[in-house]
């Protein structure tokens, strides 16, 4: 006898299932970390997705983590668009000496980071797109440790801008050596002219069409709170959906629809939002996966490459950092602490990965093998660096754990 209102066996897991469990056990080890070790969250929840991953009890295996991707990708949306409202182009143009920084530090840990990794005999395209991955910093951690310690002050609003500017310089360079690894697999010479404009001026034209459809709601709808908080909302999950139906960047599209749909509102038509605690919850999610998603053989087969990788990048930033920071009027000891902060790798690098993997599953085997280990070892590493910057600088807001307080 069969009973049809009951489910099919074996049960198949529902992605809200599964974002659920992942959110649960990430808030749990994230608060276990905070509370005994007293460290960033973002490491408790890297640290789950390790154990319950393919390094570890393998919980979450590949399937979970293709139904993840989508709320991976609202967490980047979400966070990059908070970055690009943050960024001040006064600022930058007050202070030029900051935008070149920027530069800077991106093209010095280019080279060194490719320098370093052809030294050590990695093929040179392989070499140089790990060295433009090696170029951005982590927004979602850099975000989230700021909210998480309530940090203001030079050297936190000097980091922000940096991961700003270095993470679309990243995208742009792997942009054009996309041309590159087209030829290596004898893609035609228009594949290999034409995607990378695609995805420049793709992304770039989606992010602009978001900020003016935003903006035009906006004054419809009015300044009301709830209104405005379920605008912005509703904009960056549709842009994500849009960038990822169009095969865009969802990095670059959504930056620069945070960038634009503040600097483009004359009329302060839209009220500021902050996601806060609805933000949190995606941001929970893409650390514990991020973690989850990195295996054994990857790690086994860049643990050497790795410590190459992680230090020519220190190397690069530290002397991009600090060749300007004089000339910008910075505080003393600034640039230490700002590169410090610039230490974070994360979710946006293995998302670069995954991107290549794919267009061609051989080529993305052989770059995770380089880049994976590293960009674990910096997303362990990276928040508590970052910490210890800002309360050096004495700008969180936790006064009584800071020098001095």
């Amino acid at each position: 006898m069969t009973f049809p209102f009951l489910p099919q066996w074996p049960l198949l897991a529902d992605p809200l299932l599964w974002f659920g469990l992942l959110l649960l056990a990430g808030a749990v080890g994230g608060e276990f970390v905070r509370r005994v070790f007293n460290l960033p969250s973002i490491t408790g929840y890297v640290l789950v997705g390790l154990l319950l991953g393919a390094s570890g009890l393998q919980l979450v295996n590949e399937a979970v983590l293709t139904q993840a991707a989508l709320f991976v990708d609202i967490a980047i949306g979400l966070v990059l668009f908070e970055l690009g409202r943050r960024l001040t182009l006064v600022w930058l143009r007050r202070d030029p000496w900051l935008a070149a920084t920027g530069v800077a530090e991106s093209a010095l840990s280019f080279a060194c980071v490719c320098a370093a990794l052809v030294w050590f005999e990695v093929p040179l395209l392989y070499a140089a797109v790990a060295a433009a991955i090696a170029v951005a910093t982590s927004p979602a951690v850099m975000l989230l440790v700021v909210q998480e310690s309530r940090a203001e002050g030079q050297v936190t609003e000097r980091a922000l801008h940096l991961t700003a500017t270095n993470n679309v310089l990243a995208f742009t360079l792997l942009a054009m050596l996309l041309a590159a690894v087209h030829r290596e697999y004898d893609a035609g010479w228009g594949i290999s002219a034409l995607h990378p404009l695609y995805l420049l001026a793709g992304s770039l034209l989606l992010g602009y069409a978001a900020s003016v459809a935003t903006l035009a709601l906006a004054r419809y709808l009015g300044r009301q709170g709830d209104r405005a908080y379920v605008l912005l909302l509703g904009m960056v999950v549709a842009a994500v959906g849009a960038a990822r139906m169009l095969e865009l960047s969802v990095l670059l599209a959504l930056l620069t629809f945070g960038v634009l749909v503040r600097h483009l509102d004359r009329r302060h038509d839209l009220e500021a939002v902050a996601f806060g605690r609805v933000g949190q919850l995606f941001f929970v999610v893409l650390f514990v996966v991020s973690g989850a998603a990195v295996t054994r053989p990857e790690l086994m087969a860049g643990a050497g490459l790795a410590l190459v990788f992680v230090a020519a990048r220190f190397v690069g930033k530290a002397a991009g950092v600090m060749s300007f920071t004089y000339f910008s009027n910075a505080r003393v000891g600034a640039g230490g602490l700002v590169t410090l902060a610039l230490l974070l790798m994360s979710g946006v690098p293995l998302a670069m990965v995954h991107g290549t993997s794919h267009l061609y599953p051989e080529f993305g085997a052989k770059l995770a093998a380089i880049v994976v280990a590293a960009v674990l070892m910096l997303e362990l590493i990276g928040p508590i660096a970052l910490q210890f910057a800002l309360r050096r600088a004495g700008e969180t807001g936790d006064r009584h754990e800071q020098p001095g307080g």
